[in-house]
C-alpha cells in the first residue's frame, strides 16, 4: 500500500520528538536482548560444570541468576518507557494535528466535523503515538532471534541448518500478515471516524430529535458504517488468528527439529548436555522471530491512524508576516479587487470597498449575498484568492499573527465560549483579549458587559462572573450579548459584527449600538444587518447581491430603490420571530418606514 508523504513526515518528527525516551528504551530493549541470547549459554555452561563437579559451577551459576534479574528489570524498564514514549508521541502528534486545524483558514476546517475530529485527535493520534515506541521494541524482536541462530551455529551447524530450512515458510507468514492488516486497517479506521462523527452531529442536536421524535432515525444513521466497521475488524481478527494458529503450528515445528538434530549430536558426542539445554532455548528464541509480528501489526495501524491525524496537521496554515500598523492611525479598511471562491462557486466577486477608519457600515443583502463572506475577508478569517485587504494602508497578509488579532475583534451570531484551563464565564470573556495586549481585569471585563448590557443577568448567576460556563444557561440573545462583550474588551481598530445583534431585542440593541458610538470605543465597524434599523443607523450602507456590491452609499439614499427595500422585506419574511430576549411582533414587508431623514452616524 502506498502511503503519503504527510502521514511518514507525521511520524518522522514523532520519532524526533520522543528520541530520548526512545533512544533510552532501545537501549533498554537492547540490553535486554543480549541478556536473553546470554542466559542460555551460561546455563549451558553451569550445567555441565555441575554435571562434572567443578569447583567454579557456584561462579557461573551466580552469573546465570545475575543474568536473569537484570534480563528482569530491563523487561520492566521497557515496559515503562514504552509507556513513556507512546505519551510524549501521541500528545506531540495531537498538538500538531490541533495547530494545523486551528491555524488554517475556517473554510479548509470546515469538512471536518466535530465529530470527525474528535476521533483523529483521540483514537487515531494514540495509534499514531505508539510508532517511535514499535520501532524500538522491533530492533530487539530481530536481534533476539538472529542472535540465537548464530548460537545455534556455533553450538552445532545443522540446528542452525534445520531452523534456517523453515525460515522462510515463516517470513512469508509475516510478510502476508503485514499486508492483509494494511489492507483492512484504514478502512476500519475511516468508518471508526464516520460513527464519531454521526454521534456528535446527533449530539448537538438532541433537542430537535426529541422534539421530531426521529431517534430510531438518528440511531440508523449513525450506527449505518457499524456493518462496513465490522467487516473490516473481523477481516483484521481473521488475520490474527491466521496468523497466531499458523505461526503456532510452525514455531513449535522447527523448535522440535532443532532439539532433536542437537539430541542427535548429543548422542554422538558432538554436544554436551549443557549444549543440548542451551540449542533447546536457543531454538525457542530463534523461532521468536514470529513476534516482530506484534510491532509490526502495532507499525501498520499507527501509520494508517498517521494518515488520518496528518490530514489535520497538514491543512495548509495562513501565512503571517512581520508589519506593524501604524500608531494612531483611525482605521482605515480598504478592499480592492477581492474574490473568493470555494469549490469552483464565487462567493464574492470583485469587491472593491474603502471604508473611512472610525465610521460604522452595515453591510446587507439578500441570504447568499457574500455579506459574511466579505466579513470574514475584511478581518481575515480567510485570505481572498485574489485583490487584497488593507488596515490603515497595510496588507492584512504582511501583519503579524499578534499585530493582525490585536488590531481586529469579532463577534458573531452563535458564539461559542471557552475560558480556558478555568472556564468561567469571566475568564471566557476576558480571552476576547487574545493577542492585543495586555490581559483584561476584571474591571475591564465587567465594563465591557455592562456596555454589552449583559451585567445584569451575568450577576444572576449562581456565581456571577466565576460561574462556570458549562452551567450558565444562556438564552440566544444572552449568548450574543456576552459575545459582543468579548468583542468590547478585544477592541482594536475594527470591529466586524457578523449577525451579532440577530436574538437581541430592538431595545437592546439600540443600547448596543450606543455603547459601540461611545468615544472610548471609536473604531471602524463593520455590521453585517439584516434590520433596517441597524442599517438606518450606519455612516453607510454596503448593498450586497450574488457576491458583488451592488450599491454602497447612506442608508436614505438607497431606500429609494424598491429592490433595496425588497432586501428587508426578505429577511421580514424568512427571519423575523419572537426573540430569544423579548417578544417582537412582525413587520408587513410593505409596512417597513424609510426614515425620514437619513442616518450619517452610528449613535444617531
Amino acid at each position: 500500500m502506498a502511503w503519503s508523504t504527510g502521514s511518514d513526515r507525521l511520524l518522522r518528527g514523532a520519532v524526533r520528538h520522543s528520541a530520548g525516551t526512545t533512544a533510552a528504551l532501545l537501549l533498554c530493549s537492547v540490553a535486554g536482548a543480549a541478556c536473553s541470547l546470554a542466559v542460555p549459554a551460561l546455563a549451558g555452561r553451569t550445567l555441565d560444570l555441575l554435571l562434572r563437579h567443578r569447583a567454579d559451577a557456584d561462579t557461573w551459576l551466580l552469573w546465570t541468576a545475575v543474568l536473569l534479574v537484570a534480563e528482569v528489570l530491563l523487561e520492566t524498564g521497557s515496559v515503562l518507557l514504552t509507556q513513556l514514549a507512546n505519551a510524549r508521541a501521541t500528545a506531540w502528534i495531537r498538538l500538531r494535528a490541533l495547530g494545523g486545524l486551528l491555524g488554517t483558514a475556517p473554510h479548509r476546517a470546515a469538512p471536518h466535523s466535530g465529530g470527525d475530529v474528535a476521533a483523529r485527535l483521540c483514537v487515531n493520534a494514540t495509534d499514531s503515538g505508539t510508532a517511535p515506541a514499535a520501532l524500538a521494541t522491533s530492533v530487539s524482536s530481530v536481534l533476539v532471534p538472529i542472535g540465537a541462530l548464530v548460537a545455534l551455529a556455533l553450538i552445532h551447524l545443522w540446528t542452525a541448518a534445520v531452523f534456517v530450512a523453515g525460515l522462510p515458510l515463516l517470513l512469508l507468514l509475516l510478510r502476508a500478515f503485514a499486508t492483509q492488516s494494511s489492507d483492512s486497517v484504514v478502512p476500519y479506521q475511516r468508518a471508526q471516524g464516520a460513527v464519531a462523527a454521526r454521534l456528535a452531529e446527533a449530539l448537538s442536536g438532541a433537542r430537535t430529535i426529541a422534539a421530531a421524535g426521529t431517534a430510531r432515525h438518528e440511531e440508523e444513521r449513525v450506527l449505518a458504517p457499524l456493518p462496513e466497521m465490522t467487516r473490516h475488524g473481523t477481516r483484521m481478527w481473521r488475520v490474527h488468528g491466521r496468523a497466531v494458529a499458523r505461526s503456532g503450528v510452525l514455531l513449535p515445528l522447527l523448535t522440535t527439529a532443532v532439539v532433536a538434530v542437537a539430541g542427535v549430536a548429543l548422542a554422538a558426542g558432538e554436544v554436551s548436555v549443557g549444549g543440548l539445554l542451551a540449542a533447546s532455548r536457543y531454538a525457542a528464541l530463534a523461532a521468536g522471530i514470529g513476534g516482530i509480528a506484534a510491532p509490526l501489526g502495532t507499525l501498520v495501524r499507527a501509520r494508517g491512524a498517521a494518515r488520518r491525524t496528518a490530514e489535520l496537521a497538514d491543512l495548509a496554515p495562513m501565512s503571517h508576516g512581520s508589519a506593524v500598523l501604524p500608531p494612531d492611525a483611525p482605521g482605515t479598511l480598504e478592499l480592492r479587487g477581492v474574490r473568493v471562491t470555494r469549490d469552483g462557486v464565487p462567493l464574492i466577486t470583485d469587491v472593491t470597498l474603502s471604508i473611512d477608519g472610525g465610521s460604522t457600515v452595515a453591510v446587507v443583502g439578500r441570504s447568499g449575498s457574500g455579506k459574511s463572506t466579505l466579513a470574514s475577508v475584511a478581518g481575515r478569517l480567510t485570505d481572498p484568492d485574489a485583490g487584497s485587504v488593507l488596515l490603515d494602508g497595510v496588507d492584512l497578509a504582511e501583519l503579524s499573527r499578534s499585530e493582525l488579532r490585536g488590531a481586529t475583534s469579532y463577534a458573531f451570531a452563535r458564539p461559542v465560549f471557552d475560558g480556558g484551563a478555568t472556564p468561567t464565564v469571566g475568564a471566557a470573556l476576558a480571552a476576547g483579549t487574545g493577542a492585543a495586549g495586555s490581559p483584561a481585569t476584571p474591571a475591564s471585563v465587567r465594563d465591557a458587559a455592562k456596555a454589552a448590557c449583559a451585567d445584569t443577568f451575568v450577576r444572576l448567576l449562581p456565581l456571577g462572573y466565576d460561574t462556570p460556563v458549562d452551567e450558565a444557561p444562556l438564552s440566544g440573545g444572552e449568548a450574543q450579548r456576552l459575545g459582543l462583550a468579548r468583542a468590547f474588551i478585544g477592541r482594536g481598530r475594527l470591529m466586524i459584527l457578523d449577525d451579532a445583534t440577530s436574538s437581541l431585542d430592538t431595545a437592546t440593541e439600540r443600547q448596543v449600538e450606543r455603547a459601540l458610538a461611545t468615544p472610548s470605543r471609536a473604531c471602524t465597524r463593520l455590521i453585517v444587518a439584516h434590520r433596517v434599523s441597524t442599517a438606518a443607523r450606519a455612516d453607510q450602507v454596503v448593498w450586497m447581491e450574488a457576491g458583488r456590491v451592488r450599491r454602497s452609499g447612506p442608508h436614505g439614499v438607497l431606500w429609494e430603490e424598491p429592490e433595496y427595500r425588497a432586501v428587508f422585506a426578505a429577511e421580514a419574511r424568512s427571519a423575523e420571530s419572537p426573540s430569544a430576549d423579548a417578544p417582537r411582533t412582525s413587520t408587513a414587508p410593505d409596512a417597513l418606514p424609510a426614515p425620514a431623514v437619513p442616518a450619517t452616524g452610528a449613535g444617531q
